[in-house]
């Protein structure tokens, strides 16, 4: 129908609801370890929810190409668990509090365990990998692991940076977020087999709703109701993270500002109310509008790589999830 859905992702979920299932019992079944407590981390962390999202877009760019759906149960499955290992090694370097409104593994484990866990999900994504015999898509899936860690490090430099650019910033989320999205819509063409232009279209249609995704999430820390962002609102500023929005802010600080942002951000020194000052900065400066309007640019970039698609509902879906990941920042 010519109607958009308010919830594309619902709607994928409940159209791909057997290949869903089918990975979500993977995912718990492969946790499974002698060792108690792999599973009891991994499954705190995996079973806290989170929207699926890239292991749903896996099995979606599998089933739009008519590709082996059993493989693309492993495939998502393998997605979700470089995610969730990611998120497990993100918190302890982060000293995170809290994920998706729960105790974090961190909080909970202990750091020590939680990175072990993380090592394990990697593992056993690469196990599932190789099951898959497929050459290119272990490639593309161990390139991404190693993109994605680089991506971390590449944070950490420039954490606390004043001087940080928009160019550091988006290195940073093409490898942290953009790579792995790019990854989860690459790798079920792959196996599908078709030609490799389609499959470069695809992953360009990924690498775009991830950058357009992250872009949203970094506006959501400092505009969203906590209940629903799933964690505090104003974490990466208390983190002294250098996101879009305040590097936009820093472009047109006066010298009272740039003394604040120096504060808070540099020197760790945050007061009550600080978080206030800066919403009310970001949004003075215009900032929030700038984030959105390039979100949206992505968002566009996007559904362009669809327009070779065989029309089916499923492409419709594909381009009504990247409408939708904008939507959410309002």
């Amino acid at each position: 129908s010519s109607a958009k859905s308010s919830d594309p992702l619902g709607d994928l979920n409940t159209m791909l609801k057997g290949d869903m299932d089918a990975t979500n019992a993977l995912i718990i079944d492969r946790l499974q370890s002698s060792i108690e407590v792999i599973p009891k981390i991994a499954g705190h962390l995996i079973e806290a929810g989170g929207k699926r999202i890239r292991p749903l877009l896996t099995l979606a760019c599998t089933k739009v190409f008519d590709g082996d759906m059993t493989k693309a149960h492993m495939l998502a499955t393998t997605v979700e668990y470089i995610h969730s290992a990611t998120l497990l090694h993100d918190d302890v370097v982060d000293e995170s509090l809290e994920r998706r409104g729960k105790a974090s593994a961190n909080q909970m484990f202990g750091n020590k365990p939680s990175i072990l866990v993380g090592d394990f999900l990697f593992a056993r994504g690469f196990e599932l990998m190789v099951e898959t015999g497929n050459m290119r898509v272990l490639d593309i899936l161990s390139k991404t692991s190693r993109f994605i860690t680089e991506g971390e490090i590449r944070q950490i430099d420039i954490e606390r940076n004043l001087k940080t650019t928009e160019d550091d910033y988006f290195a940073v989320i093409e490898s942290k977020t953009a790579a792995l999205f790019a990854a989860a819509c690459e790798v079920g063409p792959v196996i599908a087999g078709v030609e490799d232009d389609i499959v470069n279209n695809m992953r360009e249609y990924g690498h775009n709703i991830g950058m357009a995704f992250q872009i949203v999430d970094d506006i959501l820390d400092y505009t969203a109701q906590e209940d629903r962002l799933g964690k505090k609102v104003g974490d990466d500023f208390r983190e002294g993270k250098f996101t879009l929005p305040i590097i936009y802010a820093l472009e047109q600080a006066d010298e009272k500002e740039l003394l604040f942002w120096q504060t808070t951000m540099i020197e760790q020194d945050v007061a009550d109310g600080d978080l206030t000052t800066a919403q009310m900065l970001i949004e003075k400066t215009g900032a929030v509008g700038r984030c959105v309007e390039l979100a949206n640019k992505y968002v566009e970039k996007a559904k362009l790589c669809l327009i070779d698609l065989p029309p089916s509902i499923i492409r419709q879906k594909l381009s009504d999830v990247a409408d939708y990941i904008v939507v959410r920042a309002n």
